[in-house]
This record gives C-alpha cells, sequence and structure tokens, in this order.
C-alpha cells in the first residue's frame, strides 16, 4: 500500500500543502502564497476552500517562471497517490510545464478524511472516495479558470498515480468532452476509456495488476490508440519523486512520447 511506503517521507511534504486547522483552511480559502521560483519553474500554492462541501482543496500550480504569452498554456490537473500528497510529483510536474501546461496538482486527502476501505467490494466501498476527487477536479478546474483567465480549461490534460490515477479515469468517464488525454501512472481499479477522445497513457509498474476489465483488450488499444507502456524496472510505489532518477526519466520519456503524438 503506497501509504505505509511513503507516510513517514510525505508527511513532511504535506505541510506545504494542507493546513491542519478547519477555521484556517477557511479563512484562507482565497490565499495564495508567495511564488517560489526554481530553475525554469514557478510554483505556487493555493490554499482554495469549496464552500459548497464545507471542503479544503490545497492545490500547487506549476507554471513556467518565464513565459511567451504565445502560444497559451494548457490546463493539465493531477492527482497524486493514496498516502501521497500535491507536492510529490514535481518531476511530472515539470516535464509537463515543458510541453507547454499550466500544472494544478491536488492535494486530494486531508488528514480528516476516513482511511480508505480495504475490505469488500473495491468497486463498490471506494466509490464515493473516487467520487469526492472527481468533485475536487471539477472545483479546483472552475476556480483556476477564474484565476488564470488566458488558459483553456475546456480541455485538459489529466494525470494521477495509483488512486489519482482512478480518479482521474472516473472524471473522464464523467466528463469525457472536457478531457483531451488522461495519464495515468498505474492505475488499477477504474477502467480506462474505450473511446478516441480522451487519448490515454497508462505506465504500467512491474509489481502490480490491475483488476480485470480495467485494461482495453490488444484489439481496443489499436482502435483508439491508447498507449500502454510498462515499466520492467519500476515497481508501483517508485512512481513519484522518491524514485531513482532513471525511473523518473523512463516515466518522463514515455510521457514526452504520448504528448508529441
Amino acid at each position: 500500500m503506497l501509504r505505509t511506503v511513503l507516510g513517514a517521507t510525505l508527511g513532511l511534504l504535506a505541510t506545504g500543502c494542507m493546513s491542519g486547522n478547519p477555521t484556517a483552511r477557511q479563512s484562507a480559502a482565497s490565499g495564495m502564497a508567495a511564488p517560489v521560483r526554481t530553475d525554469s519553474l514557478l510554483s505556487t500554492r493555493l490554499e482554495l476552500f469549496d464552500a459548497a462541501r464545507q471542503r479544503a482543496v490545497p492545490v500547487m500550480v506549476y507554471e513556467p517562471a518565464a513565459r511567451d504569452p504565445r502560444p497559451a498554456l494548457k490546463a493539465a490537473i493531477f492527482s497524486h497517490g493514496y498516502g501521497g500528497t500535491c507536492t510529490g510529483y514535481t518531476f511530472l510536474a515539470r516535464n509537463l510545464v515543458a510541453h507547454g501546461y499550466l500544472v494544478a496538482s491536488i492535494q486530494q486527502e486531508l488528514p480528516t478524511d476516513a482511511p480508505m476501505p480495504t475490505t469488500g467490494v473495491i468497486s463498490v466501498v471506494r466509490r464515493p472516495m473516487w467520487e469526492r476527487g472527481v468533485q475536487n477536479i471539477e472545483f479546483v478546474r472552475r476556480e483556476l479558470r477564474q484565476r488564470y483567465p488566458g488558459i483553456d480549461f475546456s480541455r485538459l490534460l489529466l494525470a494521477g498515480h495509483s488512486n489519482g490515477g482512478d480518479v482521474s479515469m472516473l472524471y473522464a468517464a464523467e466528463h469525457l468532452a472536457r478531457v483531451e488525454r488522461v495519464i495515468s501512472l498505474d492505475n488499477r481499479r477504474v477502467p480506462l476509456p474505450r473511446a478516441r477522445q480522451p487519448r490515454v497513457l497508462l505506465l504500467r509498474s512491474s509489481d502490480q495488476v490491475p483488476d480485470p476489465g480495467v485494461l482495453p483488450t490488444p484489439a481496443e488499444q489499436q482502435q483508439y490508440g491508447t498507449m500502454i507502456v510498462p515499466l520492467p524496472h519500476t515497481i508501483h510505489n517508485d512512481m513519484w519523486d522518491g524514485g531513482t532518477e532513471s525511473q523518473k526519466a523512463e516515466m518522463n520519456e514515455a510521457v514526452s512520447r504520448f504528448l508529441a503524438q
């Protein structure tokens, strides 16, 4: 389980994306931390608050530190794996920014959330968690559309790791016309779309097997242009910033090939 392996390390990262005091979170509903420049990357923390659901939705926004307004940036929304944080996938965010995207990485889990169910029918007991993630994505899409009016949020690139990949796939299924591409780092539960749009890239780890029906058949992959890339030297829990440089380079190379298509 991703939470078991990453918990101690990512607990330190979580402070950059979450506020432990609900009152403080609400008062910071429109708050924005000072942008931080790292090389060519500009990262900004947003403390968003969804009043309709009474829920904090922290977001890290990554964009070029210096950008030419032509062409306009495209929009990408990322969802971390269970037990991870919105700051734990900068290797991928940096690559997406280099390909012309503004990347919004959502903190999908909060300390007050109930643990992920581990018993029962997975597709049933985890459905509310995935739906909450879908609601978070839609809320962030609407909020950022107002904050970044020059960016088209009607043709999204969605990306996610593990449970975050499942959330991304479910959003794509429920908002098919709104999603242009989906990049999954080893989602295992929610089926990949069987459609020409969105285009789908699935990076497959060497140690986890998707549930039956998640992967398109070889014929469906050819029909819909689905790109599935096995990673023989990368396990599921290495698909984040804590992976080796060679593992991250291999994942980013596959992402770059997918975006070039």
